[in-house]
């Protein structure tokens, strides 16, 4: 059972725990970390962060540790998106379970075009690689600068002029208040009417409903989205129906080895928070000044 399913038992389990082990599901927002008075450590086996109140962890000097070796997965994923997409196999593989078998689906080849990666951290640099090598013009727009150099990707310093040249628009960036609905109403118009948006960092940071109507009015080619505002999304929801788009239900690291990589890696973090060692994957550190601890 999850914490969303017995909050009131969870919260008398937190009140004398020390540590805690969770994923992306569970939120522990502010006053539930207030009260949690013997909290010591929260390892979430994940790498997103938007789900725990990271100013009300440091206020309580609580360790925040992540789990960040899905990047293989994840940009696997991307990858096989975009191809979902310009390859239009959705379609295709509809065509052919209802009789109609057609080889006249013409798609477009990801060789020579153009992909701007939004957040250039381990994800962003593992889907430039993938992506150069299938030809792909690569470039990047971040807002940190202490970001390493890939050969053959180039830094975008214009936002809009990137996603005006952009065939595919691939999004890495955490979500927190600067990048939420980063991409709306604006930034898809500049978008080309045969571009692709590929989203699996979190929903929020899509305005959701201006996609849907982007989408809807064709002035954008397709969107494949791993991740969506509300998960599970509510019944009826727009996008699952849309046939510009392609959902999944948030399966980036969602392989046998990655998951266990980061439940092993999850558990060595708390054990090593309980033992006074918060390790290299704390973005919460109650060793170090306050201000050294942002993600």
């Amino acid at each position: 059972m999850s914490p969303r399913d017995d909050r009131a038992g969870f919260e008398l389990a937190l009140a004398v725990a020390e540590g805690l082990l969770v994923d992306s599901r569970t939120l522990l927002d502010g006053d539930l970390l207030r009260r949690a008075s013997n909290l010591r450590a929260v390892s979430t086996v994940s790498v997103g962060l938007d789900h725990i109140d990271l100013e009300a962890a440091r206020e309580r000097r609580i360790a925040v540790t992540t789990t960040p070796v899905l990047s293989d997965a994840v940009a696997d994923l991307v990858l096989a998106l975009m191809i979902m997409l310009t390859r239009r196999l959705p379609e295709a593989a509809r065509a052919a379970t209802s009789g109609r078998w057609s080889q006249a689906l013409l798609g477009n080849d990801l060789g020579g075009k153009v992909l701007l990666l939004v957040g250039f951290g381990r994800i962003g640099q593992e889907v430039a690689r993938r992506s150069l090598a299938c030809k792909m013009r690569v470039g990047y727009w971040d807002r940190r600068d202490d970001l390493p150099l890939v050969e053959g990707v180039e830094r975008e310093l214009d936002f809009e002029g990137a996603l005006r040249a952009a065939d595919f628009v691939s999004l890495h960036v955490d979500l927190n208040a600067s990048t939420a609905h980063l991409i709306g109403s604006k930034e898809l118009a500049l978008m080309k009417p045969t571009a692709f948006l590929v989203n699996t960092a979190r929903g929020g940071v899509v305005d959701q409903e201006a996609l849907r109507r982007a989408l809807a009015e064709g002035r954008l080619a397709g969107a494949a989205l791993d991740v969506l505002e509300q998960e599970p999304p509510l019944a009826g929801e727009p996008l699952l129906s849309e046939p510009r788009a392609i959902v999944v239900p948030h399966i980036g690291s969602a392989t046998v080895e990655t998951r266990a990589a980061m439940l092993e890696l999850g558990i060595d973090n708390l054990l090593g928070c309980l033992h006074g060692d918060s390790g290299r994957y704390a973005v919460v550190d109650p060793r170090r000044p306050v201000s050294s601890d942002l993600p």
